[in-house]
């Protein structure tokens, strides 16, 4: 099928970036973005490309060359969906909170309800592409959806390009891809479909880095990619806690470990832990589907990945208890950074939240900074985690009235008993740091939860400096 207009379901993360890529790259191909939020909509058309609801380092440019040409945002989803031979499911795949398979499932909702809205309004045959991270086997569940609810006579054709990009790097990821993975049914049509979206990466991604498999290892690959760096995250982080009692160094210990060509240097950076929309998501999914199948000891080992990402954050918020002699009731403490990592406004599953958390539990007055996260957000993302665990309306309210988020980050400093890191964004670094500390509280603590700061120089002019795994 020579494929003349695309369609992506949803304007998030993914979708957006993805889809003004392949514009950018297909001059040849309508790419339409669509979604039901209609404010998100608005943003993607705002006249000022400052204020697309994605941040991503060079994405606004590609959005200016590409929008209103190629490229188009709207909440006509019934439109696009007829005027595409091919439709991409970009839509959120959160873990459940219901029911069975409840905080370790994906919910898979808006997939559903996607599925058959395409079947319901599509006119003329369909290839139907899931980019969103979903458990092994649901592109058979669409498939179904889509035959069921579709007309006499359109064909569907459902394949797997899981996306590999990292949030902050997206573009530079969508660019240099280190492989595109596509997955379909092992058919003639399904084979015919895959080369389809093979014909559209190949105008810039090289031929050798596409990778073609069966439909359900593709599904797989996507889950177990990010299971396993999330492992090597765990680890090393696992060892920072073993440095800080005996006396080594985290960074030149991962630094040694990354020199060894079996295992390299990526992710192996020592933090507060890790956050975003996949990891933590990808790994609970994982745990499911080996329970199901009755695997509980492969579930219980990537449970532990779990364990010791939530063991991180909570022993860095206990470290900056301790370094307050014990109590932190009343007490200004600033917190810099809430995006779960630099060059992304997206927090989701960030550390921040949950140091925030148990900072506000034990009584402390917390004030937040970040560039790029605006202040309904980092308030929703508290609220929501509030929610979430029943929280009696009064105690949220309590909570709120000891946050404040503030624009500017010599705020943070005023006569605060404490700063800690929790983005390693580049501004922090360069930050006059012996002229901050000056505005703080005479006892005090830096503690950093990315090592992004000298600790040496930064010791000279700080009562107290907490590194991790040093």
């Amino acid at each position: 099928m020579k494929i003349n207009s695309i369609c992506c379901i949803g304007a998030g993360y993914v979708g957006g970036p993805t889809m003004a890529v392949i514009a950018l790259k297909c001059p040849h191909i309508n790419v339409n973005v669509v979604d039901i939020n209609q404010s998100k909509i608005d943003l993607w058309n705002h006249k000022n490309l400052d204020n697309i609801p994605v941040y991503e380092p060079g994405l606004k440019e590609i959005i200016s060359k590409t929008r209103g040409k190629n490229l188009f945002f709207s909440t006509d989803i019934d439109s696009a969906i007829n005027k595409s031979e091919m439709i991409f499911l970009a839509v959120n795949t959160p873990t459940k909170t219901y029911g069975e398979g409840k905080g370790m499932a994906a919910d898979l909702t808006y997939v559903e309800n996607c599925a058959k809205t395409i079947g319901q309004v599509a006119t003329s045959d369909k290839i139907v592409v899931e980019k969103s991270t979903l458990p092994v086997r649901t592109a058979e569940k669409i498939k179904e959806i889509l035959s069921l609810n579709g007309q006499d006579g359109v064909n569907f054709e459902v394949i797997s390009n899981p996306e590999f990009l990292a949030e902050g790097t997206a573009i530079k990821d969508l660019f240099k891809s280190d492989r595109v993975l596509i997955g379909a049914e092992q058919t003639k049509s399904g084979i015919q479909a895959s080369k389809s979206l093979v014909s559209i990466y190949e105008n810039w991604i090289p031929k050798e880095k596409i990778l073609t498999t069966n439909v359900w290892s593709s599904e797989l690959t996507k889950l177990a990619s990010n299971a396993m760096l999330a492992q090597r995250i765990s680890s090393i982080n696992s060892l920072s806690a073993l440095c800080e009692v005996t006396g080594a160094d985290i960074d030149e210990v991962s630094n040694a470990i990354g020199h060894d060509k079996r295992i390299g240097k990526e992710f192996l950076k020592s933090s507060v832990g890790f956050g975003g929309s996949c990891f933590q998501k990808d790994i609970l999914n994982l745990v499911y589907l080996s329970r199901y199948y009755g695997l509980h000891e492969v579930a219980d080992f990537w449970a532990q990945v779990i364990k010791i990402n939530n063991y991180q954050k909570n022993r860095f918020s206990k470290k900056i208890i301790e370094g307050l002699n014990g109590t932190i009731k009343s007490k200004k403490i600033g917190l810099l950074g809430w995006a779960f990592k630099k060059d992304t406004n997206d927090s989701r599953e960030s550390a921040s939240i949950y140091v925030a958390d148990h900072l506000l539990e034990e009584g402390a007055e917390v004030y937040v900074y970040d560039p790029k996260v605006n202040e309904k957000q980092i308030l929703d993302d508290l609220i929501n985690l509030w929610e979430s665990n029943n929280l009696p309306k009064i105690e949220i309210e309590s909570k709120l009235k000891r946050l404040t988020v503030i624009d500017s980050y010599e705020k943070c400093f005023n006569n605060s008993s404490c700063i800690a890191i929790l983005t390693e964004w580049d501004e922090f670094i360069n930050y006059n740091w012996g002229a901050l500390i000056q505005k703080m509280e005479k006892q005090h603590l830096i503690i950093d939860g990315r090592n992004i700061l000298n600790k040496a120089e930064v010791s000279k002019v700080a009562n107290k400096f907490i590194a991790i795994g040093k």
